[in-house]
């Protein structure tokens, strides 16, 4: 079965997370360790004792929608201390966003313990007043507005790039962006989720036919609360469809040079449950046996050093819960399948795995904070060039170095996976806006998604051109 939609036909009633930490007799240690700990997983957990799993791939009517109403998010500096603010914060629910920061810790706190929070004299700012009052002003989706006349051969208008939507409605705009550009297009299936849903992207190709050149590789929305990753990825496509269209000399050369292999949503079971049940859901949906918690990182799941401890979680519960073995997701099985196919044709020339936020260029490796790529030099000057050209469309600065000694080290990411086993020539992960505390972290303004999206159209241009 092929769930397209993940929508519910019904109406969720929501519950507050905060009631989840109150009433549910589940107890996880919160910030045990800088990449394991987490809240949101801690109410989940509580959630996944009471509410029986039904279906990964739909709501089921049992299911609740969590609410945030009345949580305030903070940004908490901790002067690379973050050992001591966690354990000063271990008595108060809150939720971590950010996994693993030196220099600060961004937490959502609900209403009650607020005051009990601001008494500790942390020094912070605000990034949400009220975080459920934000994630519904977010979650005003816009319809569609589909050109119905097929004869007409236009492009879906740019004001798709105004608001977020639905999962349907991201499949169509897809489906919509191939078949206005059929002759140096496919739609492409890299397979299923857990729950079914089909890993849907687009082929594009210029002279000389297709799969005839090195792939350009993109993902995005492998964490499904990501959601401007999906709507960037979506905009990189529709400028070289554009472009192409309209002889640009510069997008034509791109695609007659390489063939492009774009994924915009490689979790589609749990963006589709960011959108219907918990808006600060990350994982998969797939259930494990012997645990009530649900979902594995699909980008701690790659099978290149799995096994090293530090970059993930054998936790069942834990945001970077890495599975029980490498590559043991369905998202991970099409995944690498796919992945390995490119690389086995004509190879990979770049990959980039879009994510948010923080505002980073991260190049491998993840695993080891010592690792470096064999073109690591070269790799540095065209990260610093990137950064250079996206900086010039808004000011927008972006951090760039290896993964591991810039912000984190990961076990099991796509970029090691594709550098290190795929032998990709540059494989990067994007850290897309906001870097500060007003940004809005990953519950971000629609009114960003353009400037987002055209700041990394612009840095892109670049990098296809000089990769």
């Amino acid at each position: 079965m092929i769930v397209e939609d993940g929508l519910a036909p019904f109406s969720l009633q929501p519950v507050s997370a905060s009631s989840l930490f109150l009433q549910l007799p589940v107890h996880l240690e919160l910030f045990t360790e800088a990449r394991q700990a987490s809240a949101t997983m801690k109410f989940l957990a509580g959630l996944a004792l009471v509410l029986p799993l039904a279906s990964a791939a739909a709501v089921t009517p049992l299911e609740k929608k969590i609410s945030y109403d009345g949580f305030k998010a903070f940004r908490i500096s901790t002067h690379n201390d973050a050992a001591s603010i966690k354990k000063k914060i271990a008595n108060i629910a809150a939720i971590p966003f950010n996994l693993d920061n030196s220099e600060h810790l961004d937490v959502a706190i609900p209403a009650g313990d607020v005051s009990k929070f601001e008494k500790l004299g942390l020094e912070t700012s605000v990034l949400h007043e009220d975080l459920g009052a934000t994630i519904a002003e977010e979650g005003k989706f816009a319809p569609y507005e589909r050109n119905e006349d097929v004869s007409l051969q236009a492009l879906p208008s740019l004001t798709w790039f105004n608001s977020y939507h639905t999962f349907a409605d991201h499949q169509q705009f897809i489906r919509d962006l191939q078949s206005n550009f059929p002759s140096n297009s496919e739609l492409i299936n890299a397979g299923n989720s857990y729950g079914g849903r089909s890993l849907l992207g687009i082929h594009l190709w210029g002279s000389g036919g297709k799969d005839s050149k090195p792939a350009i590789y993109w993902h995005g929305t492998v964490h499904a609360r990501e959601w401007v990753t999906t709507m960037v990825v979506e905009y990189l496509t529709y400028q070289l469809i554009d472009g192409y269209q309209k002889n640009d000399a510069a997008v034509k050369a791109l695609l007659d040079k390489y063939d492009f292999y774009i994924l915009p949503i490689v979790n589609p079971d749990g963006f589709a449950y960011s959108q219907t049940n918990d808006r600060l859901w990350r994982k998969n949906r797939q259930p494990r046996s012997g645990s009530t918690c649900i979902g594995t990182d699909i980008n701690r799941n790659w099978p290149f050093n799995w096994q090293l401890p530090g970059g993930a979680s054998t936790s069942f519960c834990s945001e970077t819960y890495k599975g029980q073995a490498a590559g043991d997701t369905p998202e991970m099985v099409a995944l690498k399948a796919y992945t390995d196919r490119l690389a086995a044709g004509r190879g990979i020339k770049l990959f980039i795995d879009w994510h948010s936020y923080g505002q980073y260029i991260l190049l491998p490796y993840g695993y080891d904070c010592s690792a470096r790529a064999a073109n690591h030099a070269r790799q540095m000057t065209l990260a610093g060039n990137t950064a250079n050209t996206i900086a010039q469309s808004y000011g927008t600065r972006f951090t760039y170095g290896p993964s591991c000694s810039t912000l984190y080290a990961t076990t099991g990411s796509a970029p090691d996976y594709l550098t290190g086993a795929a032998r990709a020539e540059v494989a990067w992960t994007i850290e897309l806006r906001p870097a500060g505390a007003s940004g809005g972290g990953f519950i971000l303004p629609a009114a960003q998604i353009l400037p987002s999206a055209i700041e990394q159209w612009n840095g892109i241009k670049y990098l296809l051109a000089n990769v």
